[in-house]
């Protein structure tokens, strides 16, 4: 064995968070210079439902653990069974981390040497992509006489490590244990097994500092990879240390998909303005630019609102720009291009006479009576068609279905002239939705650009129905 003392653990429990949730089963198998020593395992009392997810995932219910034993209960025992151990469990810190705040809740410290099977796993054998508990039991055959239960669970991992040590060369395993037995990057404040219990698929993380709103909201298809690169002592930045600095607490919700965490994430981060967050902060200033030949005096273009409106109402609008200096500059440029006169797009103040430009010979000379204003904004609209914003591809609303097969998440979005109306998880939802009326579209600019960067792929296009096809 690669110690004179291992203790092969795996819990269950109530959910993936060791600060919120609870332990509803332990298995323990000690083992003393290479000889099982003792195998035990119980079922613990949580104190809290057990969510139905969960009761499905792992078979244990509620009134399984009615007459089980509270931890408080089998605090020493199982304190007995693990001392003078290495602590070795698949994704171990998960596991530690459950067990260190069930004891901190007893008034209790735990501390013990911890070796993760899943980095042992790959530090062996990095040709394989897979190291989870399923690839393990399928790749070497081990028996789990119940997948998803402590014991099962432990016995395999029990039977892994038997295996390897058996065929490997002590200093390939030497190396590979140190490797194992390396704690992760992780900030200072957030306590063990928070990181390990992130799922991997997609969904939106937060982190929080000494407050309740937190100092930043992030999204990613895989969670838990994504956060760890936060902490990844190698990989920060200036930023990142910052960051890590603050964190003393980590949320999560997991969405069905990539487009699912675009968007929440955009939402939250308008709705709860974390201090680290800059790029989708909500700004009220967004506007487009309307062309009115009615004006006999002033810009032709004029400036329109355009967040909480109904895309559907714009008519002749032109471009999404979120501040004067960005329009500006836009039309800057284009009047540089086609020879528009400044006054009259809005760029120069107004006033009677030539235009600078056209005295540096970069205005055609509407403003000089050298063209007239018919010819100036011919001209002129066709440049701002380049700018109009993208066509709604359907008549009406559609529904867009993500699924994630990892996790089994289903979600249905609806939108409309690119605005989200709803998100909701099921025909028997959306059709409530309907029954009850969409509600109206609210034009918001990052949400347009998430819609239509995701719905120019194939696969994006294909999972769009119209709702007023049959629902599948």
């Amino acid at each position: 064995m690669l110690a004179p003392r291992l203790a092969f653990i795996d819990l269950e429990t109530t959910g993936p968070n060791p600060l919120e949730d609870r332990v509803t089963e332990i298995a323990i198998i000690r083992v003393e210079d290479g000889q099982c020593t003792e195998r035990w395992s119980s079922l613990v009392r949580p104190g809290i439902p057990i969510p139905p997810t969960i009761q499905t995932f792992t078979g244990i219910t509620d009134a399984m653990v009615e007459a089980a034993p509270a931890f408080a209960e089998l605090a020493d025992g199982v304190r007995a069974l693990l001392a003078d151990c290495i602590f070795v469990a698949h994704n171990a810190r998960f596991d530690y981390g459950f067990l260190k705040n069930e004891f901190q809740r007893l008034g209790q410290s735990f501390d013990a040497p911890v070796l993760c099977t899943v980095k042992f796993s790959r530090a062996l054998f990095p040709q394989y992509h897979r190291h989870g508990m399923d690839a393990l039991i399928e790749r070497y055959q081990l028996q789990c006489a119940a997948r998803h239960r402590a014991m099962g669970d432990t016995d395999a991992l029990y039977q892994f490590v038997n295996l390897v040590c058996g065929q490997l060369p002590e200093e390939q395993l030497q190396v590979a244990m140190v490797k194992a037995m390396k704690a992760p990057s992780r900030p200072a404040g957030l306590p063990d097994g928070v990181l390990e219990g992130i799922p991997e698929g997609p969904g939106v993380y937060f982190f929080y500092g000494e407050n309740d709103l937190p100092v930043y909201i992030g999204k990613s298809v895989n969670l838990r990879a994504r956060v760890m690169g936060h902490f990844a002592a190698d990989l920060r930045n200036a930023k990142e240390a910052k960051l890590a600095r603050q964190v003393r607490r980590v949320t999560w919700q997991v969405t069905a998909g990539e487009l699912g965490a675009l968007l929440l994430e955009s939402r939250l981060v308008k709705e709860l303005k974390p201090t680290e967050n800059r790029l989708l902060r909500a700004s009220e200033e967004v506007f487009g630019l309307r062309y009115d030949p009615s004006r006999k005096k002033g810009p032709v273009l004029s400036r329109e609102p355009l967040n909480g409106s109904d895309p559907a109402d714009w008519g002749a609008l032109y471009g999404a720009f979120r501040a004067r200096k960005e329009a500006d500059n836009a039309l800057r440029e284009l009047a540089g291009l086609y020879k528009l006169c400044g006054r009259r797009v809005g760029i120069e103040p107004w006033a009677a006479g030539a235009c600078f430009a056209y005295q540096t010979k970069r205005c055609a000379g509407v403003c000089a009576g050298k063209e007239t204003p018919a010819e100036h904004d011919e001209r002129l609209l066709k440049v701002l068609e380049g700018l109009r914003l993208r066509r709604w591809p359907w008549p009406g609303a559609v529904q867009l279905v993500e699924y994630h097969p990892g996790t089994g998440r289903r979600m249905i979005h609806v939108l409309d002239h690119w605005c989200l109306l709803a998100s909701v998880e099921n025909e028997d939802a959306l059709a409530e939705l309907l029954a009850a009326g969409l509600p109206p579209r609210r034009f918001e600019l990052d949400t347009y650009k998430i819609l239509q960067r995701w719905l120019d792929g194939p696969e994006a296009r294909a999972a769009v129905t119209p709702l007023a096809d049959p629902l599948p």
